[in-house]
């Protein structure tokens, strides 16, 4: 019998150790999925590094941004979530956080089902003994069984999409909700002016996303130069603000404020991860602005700080977590409608499916060597 090569880390700190495990016995209402491409998300680096708050059933499988092609499908497995047809030869892409639908939050508030208090959890929550072993991206397949864990969606992309843009949709989803949680909220308007703290991934995603939803001018903040501020305004950031440069939260604040002009931006949204990015971020702030948490994805820590600021500016401060079910095509349409005006591909740098592989695409993440270290078991599904 054919066998599978999957990833699985111990715990944080850990090496990776690639195991093989036999091809599984496809149910009625399930899916295998040849992975064309998986991202190394911020999320995997901070639970690495022992960031992620809860207990996690280590060892699993890491990788939850991933664009695959459907090889094997039962028979009563025949439409993804949004309800477009499904069957073998079908690119796809699967969330890692999928709502249950039937808990507090999914029935009574299904706006915030991304608090699902049950969800299925690749990538993350699906330990590696559970069989058939295919819980995440880091994988030549990941396994769908709609029968064994109802709450599961997956999504059908386009034809002709490539599988490493598909593998882009779902952080770039979650920056589509965070912009549009903020314009609920009356914080975002066409025409503001938008500051992006943060250039790794999800900031260069962040970028493109509020220029495409109606940004007047943005400004990226982070570092470093090469490869990331350069790529943030090859994305449509105006201007960049490098902390590397700029040593002092004084010195990067003055310098938003001048580029943005002396009473601050609109909007500011943190994607850096960084705890103490938050009191720096309000102060870019004019007065009666609006600032988005969505970095904070992992507990990375607290920082002193003073909420007499947050009043005495007037400010909305909004957390964004994750996503819902129905925000995902959004991603994956913004992707595919601009796939020939950015450059989509060029945040991707390309590792193999090696254990020196997977832990040099990491290495390189956490080093910020590149923008979005995406690990390829399969290289002829690249195009």
């Amino acid at each position: 019998m054919e066998q599978i090569r999957v990833c699985t880390h111990a715990g944080p700190g850990s090496e990776p150790v690639i195991r093989t495990v036999p091809w599984p016995k496809v149910g009625r209402k399930a899916a295998l999925i040849k992975v064309g491409a998986c991202g190394v998300c911020g999320t995997d680096l901070h639970i690495l590094k022992g960031h992620w708050p809860k207990p996690l059933p280590w060892p699993f499988t890491l990788g939850h941004e991933l664009g695959g092609i459907i090889v094997e499908c039962g028979d009563e497995f025949s439409e993804d979530f949004m309800s477009k047809p499904l069957q073998v030869g079908s690119k796809v892409m699967i969330p890692p956080l999928m709502p249950c639908g039937r808990c507090y939050y999914c029935i009574h508030y299904p706006q915030t089902a991304n608090k699902c208090l049950t969800p299925v959890y690749y990538g993350r929550y699906l330990g590696f003994d559970k069989a058939p072993h295919l819980w995440g991206g880091w994988a030549e397949y990941v396994y769908v069984d709609l029968e064994m864990l109802p709450g599961t969606k997956i999504y059908k992309l386009p034809d002709d999409m490539p599988l490493r843009l598909g593998a882009l949709s779902e952080p770039l989803t979650s920056c589509i909700r965070a912009f549009n949680r903020a314009t609920r909220a009356g914080g975002f308007s066409w025409g503001d002016t938008v500051v992006i703290q943060g250039s790794g991934p999800i900031g260069i995603l962040a970028v493109a996303a509020a220029r495409e939803m109606g940004a007047g001018r943005v400004i990226c903040v982070g570092a470093p130069e090469e490869p990331r501020l350069k790529l943030a305004r090859e994305f449509g950031a105006e201007a960049t603000v490098d902390i590397e440069e700029l040593k002092s939260p004084q010195d990067r604040i003055d310098r938003v404020r001048d580029i943005v002009g002396g009473f601050g931006a609109d909007l500011v949204m943190d994607c850096s991860g960084h705890p103490t990015a938050g009191p720096e971020g309000i102060e870019m702030l004019r007065d009666g602005g609006t600032y988005v948490e969505m970095g904070q994805f992992t507990d990375a820590g607290s920082i002193d700080t003073s909420w007499h600021r947050i009043c005495t500016k007037d400010l909305n401060v909004l957390g964004s977590w994750g996503f819902t079910g129905n925000d995902l095509p959004l991603g994956v349409d913004m992707l595919y409608r601009t796939r020939d005006k950015y450059l989509w591909l060029k945040m991707q740098t390309i590792y193999p499916f090696t254990e020196a592989g997977v832990a040099q695409a990491v290495q390189d993440a956490m080093a910020m060597k590149t923008v979005k270290s995406t690990i390829v078991p399969w290289p002829e599904l690249l195009e």
